[in-house]
């Protein structure tokens, strides 16, 4: 397996109970980057099931999308580094001053504490979105536009990277140059269905384009052998990355 490839590749564990969370880990292990953690399975199990991931060896992305005032987000960031995750993000739609309150106390706590800082993503606009959902909320401008301006925000906050649809990566590579971090879902094999995504990309494409990491769930965890699937996942990711140089 190529190594750089599998590294790039998050698994979602999108479950609703710790026994099935860690089967899913202990299935995959060695074979993915990473896990994803993320609101039901941390509303259902809390901290603990992050740290069992991470006590096993493996990377954690706690992706809980935070959104408040920014001591509230800060806060919890900062909770979330001492947990040890790998990845945290938050919504860049709270603004400037939330992620910029984020990133100073998470680095002030982890230098403090002895504790790796983990990446700071923030989600631009989410890959389940249109343009005529965001209308529904108030936003006219399009989605081109909006992505790259969140992303630069984010940049702007100090931020490491952004999460957001694979449609819109050379977009925010043009805004926020080659080492912003682009952690990508929407990612969709051509062996998959589409499920609720809307702006979707074969993992290939995805990192053709620039993507620095790509998030999957249902097209493995739905298919009649994961293994597998997550073999042929990685085989496309290692294409794209011998395409891209």
């Amino acid at each position: 397996m190529n190594e750089e490839a599998r590294k790039k590749l998050i698994f979602a564990l999108d479950v609703d109970d710790r026994s099935q969370a860690l089967e899913w880990v202990e299935r995959l292990k060695g074979q993915v980057g990473m896990f994803k953690v993320g609101k039901q399975l941390f509303t259902r199990c809390g901290p603990e099931i992050v740290s069992k991931i991470i006590e096993g060896g493996d990377g954690v992305f706690l992706d809980m999308k935070y959104h408040d005032i920014p001591n509230t987000v800060a806060r919890a960031c900062v909770e979330a580094a001492r947990l040890g995750v790998s990845i945290v993000n938050v919504h860049a739609l709270g603004g400037r001053e939330m992620m910029l309150r984020a990133r100073n106390e998470v680095e002030a706590v982890c230098a403090r504490e002895g504790l790796i800082r983990p990446l700071m993503i923030a989600v631009t606009i989410l890959t389940s979105s249109t343009q005529a959902t965001l209308q529904e909320v108030g936003i006219d401008r399009p989605l081109e536009e909006m992505v790259p301006r969140l992303a630069a925000l984010a940049r702007d906050a100090g931020f490491d990277g952004v999460v957001a649809s694979p449609m819109e990566i050379p977009l925010i590579r043009a805004a926020c140059g080659s080492d912003f971090k682009i952690v990508t879902p929407g990612v969709r094999p051509a062996f998959a269905s589409l499920d609720d995504q809307k702006r979707v990309a074969t993992p290939e494409r995805a990192v053709v384009d620039g993507a620095d990491f790509l998030v999957v769930g249902r097209p493995v965890s739905s298919a009649a052998d994961p293994l597998s699937a997550v073999g042929l996942i990685v085989d496309e990711i290692a294409l794209g990355l011998e395409k891209r140089g």
